[in-house]
């Protein structure tokens, strides 16, 4: 891992993701899919500033137009993390899994937290397999990853770990994943989002394999190696273990 960030390597990592296709949706032109946009239809500014909407999808001056726009916004960042926010959120992991052997780890730390907290799906991402998902948390050390308060919780952890994942249908075969948290409440609500009668699993894990804890969003979400994920069973509700008690 670099001491100092190649800011220049970055920018020509992101000119590349830039450089891709418009992929189109069942919902285009209002939604597709490309690193530096969600929809086919945008603002562009014109030479004298004015500011216009472009059709990325059927006009080719129009896209390359928005282009010359992006890519100068890369060009005069003066930072990572500026490169980085000029992303599309769907696409933060993808653009690290690249860019991380030409980053610094305290800029890596940084914006792995980032787009793990800020993508919709990181456990499901397309881009980025689950292997390299754990490299990327491996390179960097925790203290790296969180704020003051996250750490001192995550150093706070006691010897075994009870963890918890709400699941639906729409990720019930991806129980073991690298998300998890330590609140049951905080799975329940994920089992049941979008009006689902889902599950919620518990597992033990040991606190060594907990990468990271992190509680931007009132989640207390723990990142963890699933492979050293412990008796998974199905988590009963409180109100069937005060019966039994």
């Amino acid at each position: 891992m670099r001491k100092e960030t190649d800011l220049a390597r970055v920018k020509m990592i992101a000119h590349v993701l830039l450089d891709m296709p418009i992929a189109e949706t069942s919902f285009s032109p209002a939604i597709v899919s490309h690193p530096f946009t969600s929809t086919g239809v945008t603002a562009a500014q014109n030479e004298d500033g004015n500011i216009t909407v472009v059709d990325l999808l059927n006009n080719k001056e129009d896209f390359a137009k928005w282009k010359e726009m992006v890519g100068k916004q890369i060009d005069r960042a003066e930072n990572a993390c500026q490169v980085f926010f000029l992303l599309n959120k769907p696409y933060y992991l993808t653009f690290l899994k690249f860019s991380a052997p030409v980053l610094s780890q305290e800029d890596l730390g940084q914006l792995l937290a980032h787009a793990w907290i800020l993508e919709e799906c990181p456990n499901q991402d397309r881009n980025v397999s689950k292997r390299e998902l754990l490299a990327l948390f491996y390179s960097v050390p925790p203290e790296l990853l969180m704020d003051e308060e996250e750490y001192a919780v995550y150093q706070s952890l006691e010897d075994p770990v009870t963890v918890y994942r709400g699941v639906t249908s729409y990720n019930a075969k991806n129980i073991k994943a690298l998300s998890w948290t330590l609140d049951r409440d905080t799975a329940e609500w994920f089992a049941h989002r979008f009006g689902e009668e889902g599950t919620v699993y518990e597992a033990q894990i040991s606190k060594e394999h907990i990468l990271a804890f992190f509680n931007g969003r009132n989640e207390s979400e723990v990142v963890v190696d699933p492979k050293y994920l412990e008796q998974i069973m199905e988590s009963p509700k409180p109100e069937m273990e005060m019966q039994m008690t």
